[in-house]
Parts: structure tokens; sequence; C-alpha cells
């Protein structure tokens, strides 16, 4: 998969006619703490709180063009995902059926029923509830919405060509990796405006299916993927996106729940800015890294702020919400 900058331009001018463009900011209460220059590219100012939103705007838009039947769409999420698609379904006059995973973030459902979708819990974990997706998308003739697909990914991008547009010497940007979407549309963009800077990924300890399989160079699932950061809590990985960040990215960090927790804090008690657990891990991969890193110019990717109350408040009490 590549995208030409015209490509990633027609998708950015379709993107910013459905939300905003986001800002990306240089804190300096961020570089006192890493010895770097820090850039945090704000996805979680967007319409959804998250990134997640550009990308449902991009495939909606094709689904209205390439499905011109359908009555309604069908997807899996833990929540960022199912509030864009849900948001830009309705808009076009689509049904929007969501599945999650029990025990799923009670504010994340509840957001995605504000935004018009019907959400079922079904399964212990997203891929399960992701199969049934599938299963019921196919059953009732409605449009599947994958985690990976080229119309994803093209508007996911538009994050990156954002960021790599406003500042093209950053060294590094630091990526979470759920599903793929965000660190593969990172990479895309890079490579669309030519530039050498380096895309590292950063996993979940408790779900390295990214990690294991780039490093395997084959797909790797795991038994389990038990993170407070839902946003990166995958166990079964996607080909199509592993072929891209595979070799495409620079490396792979992996960050504990205590260090998510802290760099969540951080980034409210430094900047005042909410960030959920797949939000907060770029900074903590940075913070891990932060003697490497020192006196360079590095991006971080705040792909959303969409934390439930509940958890805020354990972690901003010292404590790792538990799943």
């Amino acid at each position: 998969m590549r995208f030409t900058l015209d490509e990633l331009h027609a998708a950015h001018a379709l993107v910013t006619r459905h939300m905003a463009p986001t800002p990306q900011y240089a804190w300096p209460q961020l570089a006192a703490r890493t010895g770097a220059e820090v850039w945090v590219k704000h996805e979680n100012h967007t319409a959804t709180g998250a990134f997640k939103l550009r990308g449902a705007i991009t495939f909606i838009d094709w689904v209205t063009r390439a499905h011109p039947q359908a009555r309604g769409i069908c997807t899996a999420t833990r929540g960022n995902h199912g509030q864009g698609q849900a948001r830009q379904a309705v808009a076009a006059g689509l049904t929007a059926k969501v599945y999650v995973p029990h025990g799923n973030s009670v504010e994340k459902n509840a957001a995605m029923r504000a935004f018009g979708a019907e959400v079922i819990e079904f399964g212990e974990d997203f891929d399960t509830a992701r199969q049934e997706a599938y299963r019921v998308a196919e059953a009732e003739g409605l449009v599947i919405v994958p985690p990976f697909h080229p119309e994803l990914v093209r508007g996911v991008a538009t994050y990156g060509l954002e960021l790599l547009s406003a500042v093209p010497d950053l060294d590094t940007v630091y990526v979470p990796i759920g599903c793929g979407s965000g660190i593969c549309g990172t990479l895309l963009a890079r490579d669309a405006l030519g530039l050498q800077t380096k895309i590292v990924g950063v996993v979940s300890e408790k779900a390295q299916t990214a990690k294991l399989s780039a490093e395997a160079g084959q797909l790797i699932e795991t038994e389990s993927a038990r993170t407070f950061a839902d946003g990166m809590a995958v166990r079964v990985p996607v080909a199509e996106a592993l072929a891209i960040y595979g070799p495409g990215a620079e490396r792979i960090v992996t960050v504990s729940d205590a260090e998510i927790a802290e760099a969540i804090r951080i980034y409210y008690r430094d900047i005042h800015n909410l960030a959920e657990g797949a939000g907060a891990a770029p900074l903590a991969a940075l913070m891990q890294e932060r003697d490497r890193m020192a006196g360079r110019k590095v991006g971080v990717i705040l792909c959303g702020g969409n934390i439930d109350t509940d958890w805020f408040l354990t972690v901003m009490s010292g404590g790792v919400p538990e799943v």
C-alpha cells in the first residue's frame, strides 16, 4: 500500500470538511522532563476525541460511492473506531451496528450510542467481537468495516500529513499500535512527503502481538491482551498492517501499564490534556528512551483522550487500573 501526495491531500480536503485539523504543539514542560524538543500531535482534540474519526470520514465516503445501495455498516471496536464510524454513517443516512467485548468502556459505549450506534456486547475481547461483527454483517447484508482498509488508512494518514508538513525536521515520531492503521498511516505519509523521520511503534507489554509479529516476520497471535490501554488491546495481528509496519518501523517499544499510567499523569499535570491509555503510550515510550532521544526533535501522537472517569481517578491517585 502506498499513497501519493495528491491522494493524501485529497483525503485531507475531505477530512477537514467534517472536522478541523488538530494542532501540534512543542511543550516546554515535556522538554524539561525528557531533554528533547517534544511535539505533541493532539488527536485528542477531534470531534470524537480520537484519531479514528479521520478514517471513518474517508471510509464512509467510500461506502456511499462503492456501495450506493448499502443500508448500514457493522464493525467491532473498543470505542474510538466505533464513535467515528457511527458519527459518519448516521450523517450519511446509514445504520451503524457496533460490537464491543463484555466489560468494554462504559463511557465509550455511551458515546457510541449518542452518535447513533446500536452497541452490542459480545465475547471477552476485541478479537472475538470482531469475528461476530463479520458474521453478522454477512448474515444481515451490512457493509463490514474492518480494522484495516486502504480508505481507513488514507484518512488516518492525514494526521501524519499535518504533523510532518508542519514539523518536517522531526527526528523520530512515536506511534501506538493496535490493529495498525495509525502507525501505517504515519509511515505512508512520511514516505509520500519524502522525509527521513524515524517512526517508532509502541505496544503494551500485555498486548505484544505487533512487536512479536514484526520481530518474527510472521503473524504471531497472543493468548490475551489484558491492558487498560484498550486501544492497543489486540491479540490477533492484521497481516496487511504488519506488511507495512514490520519493515517500516524503526523499532517497536514495549511499555508497562504503570509507565502508561505515569504518562497520563504527566499529560494532565504538565499540559492539562486528557490522554487515554493508548494516547499516553507514545509519551511513556519517550520517557523510557529519554537518554537516547536527548537533544533531538521528537513527535508523540496523543491519539485519544477518551478515558473513563473511574480509571482516570485511579490513575491520578497514583494507581494503575485493573482489567
